[in-house]
């Protein structure tokens, strides 16, 4: 199916076509004028929320104010899953929030936040601003009227909260566990229900039973969100996110309207805020690990045949998508990139740090 097909067969593209022209007018004052931006994240939640907060701050201060942001969290105007709806349609001016959560839309759009057994933050960093991956979130945003650039990342994130020890492929059968993106549809080819919940709303889903595991982001934002409250079982590495990325989206309408240099400040916002974030989630991480460890919380590593199925189960999860032109481009840009990327990372970085740990103890 071509892009203008798709759009055309999707209830997106009715509603983007029926914005042309309808937008919601941006909101001004005395020369200023106010965005508004909805995120998939409810208020306070660490580090994503922030993610968003410095991007909408960035903005407001770079343009010395001529250009506002006015940040809505998840449910306070839209809900967390209905922000892309919302600025497509022009209800809102722009959004921040994990693109995988719109794979619905399009598939490709996982590869904009992480896909399994994909790229870690420096490879992510590597692709976007040096290979083809701001070319294609442009690309896949012109389908949608998006303007897109990434503008966060959790760095890599753990395997999950879990009610029992995962011994083999098989304990995944039946398991209630929340998981979005396309890794999420690679668990459940292991036989698990996967959920796909809001960050705000996962600690009373596991509490209550709703759920019997689920993934967040890392140590520091999993020890917030309270977890170990919960569940004592915690598998530190996951398949699904080794590094995964945040996006601010603006309506393209609205960012065609906009000054060059307020459509700068939106760019170079969202790649600060990517650095920002990614380096306040790794800042937090390792002490936040070892207050979990000290509360209590048994910190795992899923055996080798589990990561052999994790493995096979993406293959064929990413495999199914293959028939659409623009997602198979992404995916072969990703995958050329992170091969090339990877030898050097490994070779320099990997040894080192190999080393380094051997020397210090």
């Amino acid at each position: 199916m071509d892009r203008r097909s798709f759009l055309k067969n999707t209830a997106l593209g009715g509603s983007a076509a029926a914005a042309t022209g309808a937008l919601a007018a941006p909101a001004y004052a005395q020369g200023k004028r106010t965005l508004t931006m909805v995120t998939t994240w409810g208020r306070g939640l660490a580090g994503v929320h922030d993610s968003a907060q410095r991007v909408a701050d960035s903005i407001t201060a770079m343009s010395d104010g001529t250009l506002t942001v006015d940040l809505k969290a998840a449910g306070e105007l839209v809900g967390a899953f209905e922000v892309f709806d919302a600025v497509t349609a022009g209800q809102a001016d722009m959004y921040h929030g994990a693109d995988y959560y719109f794979t619905g839309q399009h598939p490709g759009y996982a590869y904009f936040t992480a896909v399994p057994f994909g790229m870690t933050p420096q490879e992510i960093t590597n692709w976007y601003y040096h290979g083809d991956g701001a070319a294609l979130h442009d690309e896949l945003g012109q389908i949608f009227g998006l303007k897109s650039f990434i503008g966060g990342n959790t760095g890599p994130q753990a395997g999950g909260w879990f009610n029992k020890e995962i011994k083999g492929p098989e304990d995944f059968n039946g398991l209630k566990f929340r998981m979005p993106g396309l890794g999420g549809k690679a668990l459940g080819k292991l036989g698990a229900s996967v959920q796909n919940i809001p960050g705000s709303e996962v600690y009373q889903a596991l509490s209550s039973g709703a759920i019997d595991g689920t993934e967040w982001i890392g140590p520091w934002a999993d020890e917030k969100a309270g977890f170990q409250e919960i569940t004592k079982t915690y598998y530190t590495a996951g398949f699904h996110e080794p590094g995964a990325a945040l996006s601010v989206a603006t309506n393209r309408d609205v960012f065609d309207s906009l000054s060059s240099a307020h459509q700068k400040i939106i760019e170079v916002a969202a790649a600060e805020g990517h650095q920002w974030s990614l380096a306040q989630f790794m800042n937090n991480n390792g002490a936040a690990l070892q207050r979990l460890q000290s509360g209590g919380v048994n910190t795992l590593e899923f055996p080798d045949s589990v990561w052999d199925a994790f493995g096979a189960a993406t293959k064929e999860t990413l495999d199914e998508f293959m028939d659409d032109e623009l997602f198979a481009k992404i995916r072969n840009s990703v995958e050329t990139s992170m091969k090339a990327s990877s030898g050097w990372l490994t070779k320099s970085e990997g040894a080192y740090r190999a080393q380094r740990d051997r020397v210090l103890g």
